[in-house]
């Protein structure tokens, strides 16, 4: 499977990064995901605790801001987290809104 990771900062900063082949398989892509979380100094967004899979990345895509998605970025990073979304969550597509706080796939 394919896929690609949509991130958008605002109206008009957005980033579409392809997802690096083959895609890691599904545990690892939330073991990474859960790493990223921690080093990137992440809370849960809700009130339980609870952190699904589409807080995780919409936390980290925030956290890690659009300057890791721009030029100054580190691309190798950008697609491995596109990677993870993909096979994380099990969708080719995966698009998050961070001025919306809605990921969607």
């Amino acid at each position: 499977m394919t896929g690609s990771l949509t991130v958008r900062f605002s109206p008009d900063q957005e980033f579409v990064v392809a997802a690096a082949e083959p895609l890691p398989a599904a545990d690892a892509a939330r073991q990474w995901l859960d790493e990223q979380f921690l080093e990137f100094d992440c809370e849960p967004l809700r009130a339980s605790g609870k952190v699904l899979t589409a807080d995780k990345l919409l936390a980290v895509a925030d956290a890690a801001g659009a300057r890791a998605f721009g030029p100054e970025g580190d691309p190798a990073w950008a697609v491995r987290l596109a990677a993870a979304a993909c096979a994380a969550t099990g969708r080719p597509v995966v698009r998050l809104d961070i001025v919306e706080g809605r990921a969607s796939f």
